[in-house]
């Protein structure tokens, strides 16, 4: 008993936040600058939310975001699921020691790497671009990883039965390979998509048009702009939080299967 409680008073504590940025978001214009701030709305309405799309432009914003993310995801999935099985089945020259040079180079902060890459983006002209954004999550060390991880455990014998029986390399990733690495796409589309949905430093960085703005630099930009507009910004925070909420609870069962992979073994 002694042991729920503690458990629910952590949930509480954890989702205590975004209960009153929820709250608040629904409060009348001004409402939440009352001291001491109220925890519940008087009058629970929409007013934050349609003066958020009504002068804000955050539709435009909000379609810029899901386009990045979506195309993020599918690219993130398609380059690291290949190179993850590539580095997990195949055998070439070399791939032990690249495979080890990868996984030293995840010490190196990504904040390091953005000079050099906005520079090498500049000189190819992807500046203030969507594909200038997408670049850094095409493939990752950390996907080729978790994927290769997950890949090891296929059974060879299941391959050469598929080579034997004269399918090609291609057809064996798509038909075999795929559905058994299932959870753990998931699981990296998930975490590719929170990531990119949620990115602001490199969009910041890489996006000079306000028109292509993602919703967290957005946000960022209309917060100087209505800083005493508490509603306002929390309608804006909710509506950045609920589409990975959203996804994250209709794949969660694939999500754990992917994140308890090769935990238990037979």
């Amino acid at each position: 008993m002694l042991k729920l409680t503690l458990l629910g008073l952590l949930a509480a504590f954890a989702l205590f936040p975004l209960l009153w940025m929820v709250s608040v978001s629904l409060m009348a214009p001004g409402e939440a600058s009352q001291f001491p701030p109220p925890l519940l709305p008087d009058n629970p309405g929409l007013s934050a939310y349609v003066a958020l799309f009504k002068t804000t432009g955050i539709t435009r914003y909000f379609l810029n975001s899901l386009l990045v993310a979506t195309l993020g995801t599918a690219l993130s999935l398609a380059f690291n699921a290949t190179a993850g099985y590539a580095f997990a089945k195949l055998r070439f020259a070399g791939r032990n020691r690249i495979f080890q040079l990868m996984l030293a180079a995840l010490v190196i902060p990504a904040q390091v790497t953005m000079l050099p890459l906005f520079l090498m983006l500049k000189e190819i002209g992807l500046i203030n671009s969507f594909a200038g954004v997408l670049v850094p999550v095409t493939a990752s060390i950390f996907g080729i990883f978790l994927v290769r991880q997950y890949a090891l455990s296929i059974p060879n014998e299941l391959l050469e039965a598929a080579r034997i029986d004269g399918a090609s390399e291609f057809r064996i990733f798509l038909q075999i390979v795929v559905p058994v690495l299932t959870p753990i796409l998931v699981t990296l589309a998930l975490f590719t998509f929170l990531g990119v949905w949620n990115d602001f430093m490199w969009p910041l960085i890489i996006l000079t048009d306000q028109d292509k703005y993602t919703l967290p630099v957005a946000l960022a930009a209309l917060s100087r702009e209505h800083v005493q507009d508490n509603e306002l910004m929390m309608a804006g925070s909710v509506l950045t939080i609920l589409p990975v909420l959203l996804l994250f609870l209709v794949l969660q069962r694939y999500y754990m299967q992917g994140l308890l992979a090769g935990s238990v073994k037979g």
